[in-house]
């Protein structure tokens, strides 16, 4: 019997009954203005961010305008080492220069690897000394299940997360820069001719919906962020390994519809929500689940563009909550160049100049990292930052171009 003739559902939990893996994914739905959560499963189970990483990327650089050490105009040089990661990238040469600003755009909607990775090197300096910094904000905040060795979440075994954190990371993100929000809402970049749509179906389909991101590696099945407000009320709604990107999509909007039409009293704070779970010591994979011989998606953010009959989960839960996907509202047009603001001070060398294109030493582990109080354990800085090796890649993964 083809895969693609039982019900989505019941495929769904046949897949991950047989694979050894969690049945239930990590799901947490919470008031991003107020903390309280409303719904919750394995929210301390640790999990592979992919690509929910740039949320912390683009926090920790928030962070970093806000205490003057650069501007969104402040340009972000794209060093060799940022240009050789696999795809999604926007594929830009060595040595091209592009606003922060813009920077941002391109990680939170094309979700480029490349473009992540360059703004980790000049906010922080290095890719092993922005993780620092990375891991530095995540203890501020209490994030107590997540760390984090690269900016863009390409995998590594060792970073890894919770959606009791990335509500933590979410609701600061939210509540500290409201003037930030724009970023996550945006349904496509233009990029010279091309328009490179966002990765969240949420936009345009569910009434409301004005964020925030998706991620995908092999590792942690299919992951979505999703926000939305109504009647003056700001949900977000995390589903971490879902085992196709319309399921994470599905699942999400239902979470966020439940929400909003019931809201019980006396609901937790998310601040204190209780530890509970036997796996919080252990980082679940997804790789036999999603990226086994019978399914065809493998490195991206989205579906491969080619039909694939084949697919474990061909299409969602029936019937949908989500709507007929609506024209964008919002683009950005984004390039190169304009980049007039000061240069990032870990780019810059004693005298205020910028530094040429060398590696940059990481921090000692005997001295504190930026943002650190105490130094860091020794190794907390050894990072392999060798890419990882390309894998067969997915919908939007073509590269762009550098404008002329």
């Amino acid at each position: 019997m083809r895969l693609r003739h039982l019900t989505p559902l019941l495929l769904a939990f046949s897949v991950f009954a047989g694979s050894g893996a969690a049945q239930a994914n990590p799901a947490l739905l919470f008031d991003i203005k107020t903390g309280e959560v409303l719904e919750h499963k394995e929210a301390f189970r640790r999990w592979h961010p992919a690509s929910l990483t740039k949320l912390m990327t683009a926090y920790t650089a928030f962070r970093a305008v806000d205490a003057g050490e650069l501007t969104l105009q402040s340009p972000i040089r794209v060093s060799r080492h940022a240009a050789s990661m696999p795809p999604a990238k926007m594929g830009y040469k060595p040595g091209s220069v592009m606003t922060l600003d813009n920077a941002l755009k391109m990680i939170m909607v094309k979700s480029a690897n490349d473009i992540a990775m360059a703004i980790g090197e000049n906010v922080g300096g290095s890719e092993s000394a922005f993780a620092a910094r990375m891991n530095a904000e995540a203890a501020r905040l209490g994030m107590t299940g997540s760390h984090w060795v690269n900016p863009n979440g390409l995998h590594d075994p060792n970073q890894y997360t919770t959606a009791r954190d990335l509500a933590i990371l979410v609701r600061a993100i939210r509540t500290e820069y409201p003037q930030y929000a724009t970023y996550f809402n945006i349904d496509g970049i233009v990029v010279g001719k091309k328009v490179l749509k966002t990765f969240n179906t949420l936009m345009g389909r569910f009434p409301g919906a004005d964020g925030m991101k998706t991620g995908f590696v092999c590792a942690s099945g299919f992951n979505l962020i999703g926000s939305a407000t109504r009647d003056g009320h700001t949900l977000g709604a995390i589903v971490l390994g879902a085992p196709s990107p319309d399921e994470r999509a599905e699942e999400a909007a239902r979470m966020l519809i439940k929400g909003f039409d019931n809201r019980p009293a006396n609901l937790p704070q998310l601040a204190s929500l209780a530890p509970y779970g036997d796996k919080q010591a252990e980082t679940t994979d997804m790789r036999d689940v999603v990226c086994s011989p019978k399914t065809a998606h493998k490195a991206s953010d989205g579906p491969q563009e080619t039909d694939q009959p084949d697919v474990a989960v061909t299409q969602a839960p029936s019937p949908s909550v989500l709507t007929a996907l609506a024209p964008a509202q919002h683009l950005e047009t984004v390039g190169l160049g304009g980049a007039l603001g000061p240069v990032p001070k870990a780019m810059q060398n004693a005298n205020g100049d910028a530094v040429a294109d060398v590696p940059i030493p990481s921090w000692r582990p005997d001295i504190p990292a930026p943002g650190l109080k105490e130094p860091l354990a020794q190794g907390d800085n050894e990072v392999d930052e060798k890419p990882a090796a390309p894998s067969p890649t997915g919908r939007g993964d073509r590269l762009v171009k550098q404008p002329s």
